[in-house]
């Protein structure tokens, strides 16, 4: 039985049969090389398109290949997509048209349970087996009665690339990315594009991995090709740093941008069940200009390397993953507005010498205690009176420390 699904790649839209009962895999392969390479001879760019650190084929291949091998249950990809959808439930209003791009798709689709308001969620990959897998466990899913009722989702599956999506703009109202955005090549273009798909104070939600991650591997890695190859080669894909998602959100046009960062500790008995689950995550190296091999004694001696610099006393190794959450909003006359840089009327030194440490400690009895009916401006007009007649009033510091700031924290 032969079904149609829409095939976006490179800006073009094709109509071809969907991977399964007699629609080979490959067929899906060549059509989207072909549609990559007309767009490319046809001069139409967005963004930095000269930007060329990732073999994008070969990352649509690894993960046709991890399609078949993820689990359903993933230690790094259940936390981090609970983690960011959780920042949904932060919000106050709804979401219903969601674009979940790339990354860890069937998590997103199982893990979403209503968040947000989310009515019709779009699914979008460049790998055909992997929308393949993300249709087949829609299919599968196994709610029934009441609970089927509330999660009315209505789920749809879209092969594109996340470089040139295939959406009209403000046709989104939230676009969702759980660890799929740090193998774009253009990644400020990707999320430009992700912004003028949003309708206006839509959100833009992601997670990817930061330049942290896999450190030791990195570290192990590149001591072992020194020691036997005598040089280096990129192993380990290079990634963003927390730094620099702030400015690729403001960069993209994004109003609010919110950047935070977490790490997480996976152990494992050795370094081969690390690569095999990187493999099984599609998560395995893709950068042009690596070295296509890499000799046996070279993988033992990183494995070695490993366990001897970083391992535990169990046995274990560990491997530290970095994720960088960033979440920003398509512009709108709604939201708050900062207001002009100066136009401040009390500092924040006036404030600190205003409010002292012992001023809400004091009994309203106490004659020497600060009244709080009093302005900021009054408050700061006495202290700066104070200091400069020279009768500031010693500060009781019983049961307290000083910040290297110059604040106060009381302890308990």
């Amino acid at each position: 039985m032969w079904s149609r699904e829409l095939f976006c790649k490179a800006g073009k839209r094709i109509l071809l049969p969907a991977p399964g009962e007699g629609a080979p895999v490959a067929a899906a392969q060549r059509l989207a090389t072909r549609a990559a390479g007309e767009f490319s001879a046809s001069g139409d760019e967005v963004g930095d398109r000269n930007a060329d650190v990732f073999d994008r084929e070969l990352k649509s291949k690894q993960r046709d290949r991890a399609a078949w091998f993820m689990h359903e249950s993933d230690p790094i990809l259940d936390t981090v997509t609970e983690n960011l959808l959780d920042r949904l439930q932060d919000c106050k209003r709804m979401f219903p048209t969601a674009l979940n791009l790339g990354g860890a798709l069937d998590h997103v689709q199982r893990m979403l349970h209503g968040r947000g308001g989310i009515e019709r969620l779009i699914s979008m990959d460049t790998s055909v087996d992997m929308i393949g897998r993300s249709k087949r466990l829609a299919a599968m899913d196994g709610l029934t009665g009441e609970e089927a009722k509330r999660s009315a989702l209505e789920n749809m599956q879209i092969i594109a690339d996340e470089e040139y999506l295939p959406f009209q703009a403000g046709s989104l109202d939230v676009v969702i990315s759980s660890l799929g955005l740090h193998w774009v090549n253009d990644l400020p273009g990707a999320m430009s594009q992700c912004r003028t798909a949003l309708k206006p104070d839509g959100l833009f939600l992601a997670a990817m991995f930061g330049g942290e991650t896999l450190r030791e591997l990195r570290i192990a890695c590149t001591v072992a090709q020194l020691e036997r190859e005598g040089g280096v080669s990129p192993r380990i894909s290079p990634l963003a740093q927390v730094r620099d998602a702030g400015n690729l959100l403001t960069r993209a046009g994004f109003a609010l941008p919110t950047v935070d960062v977490d790490e997480y500790t996976v152990r494992y008995p050795s370094a081969m069940e690390l690569i095999e689950h990187l493999r099984s995550m599609g998560e395995v190296n893709a950068v042009r200009q690596r070295s296509l091999v890499m000799s046996r004694d070279t993988a033992l001696a990183t494995a070695s390397i490993y366990q001897s610099m970083f391992g535990e006393s169990d046995g274990t190794i560990p491997a530290t993953f970095q994720v960088i959450y960033m979440a920003g909003w398509s512009p709108d006359i709604s939201q708050k507005q900062p207001k002009r840089r100066g136009s401040a009327t009390v500092s924040f030194k006036d404030l600190q010498t205003a409010f002292p440490p012992d001023a809400f400690s004091k009994t309203s009895d106490d004659p020497k205690s600060t009244s709080t009916t009093k302005s900021i401006t009054e408050l700061a007009s006495e202290s700066k009176e104070r200091e400069r007649t020279g009768q500031n009033e010693s500060e009781e510091t019983s049961g307290t420390t000083r910040l290297p700031s110059g604040s106060w924290f009381k302890l308990d």
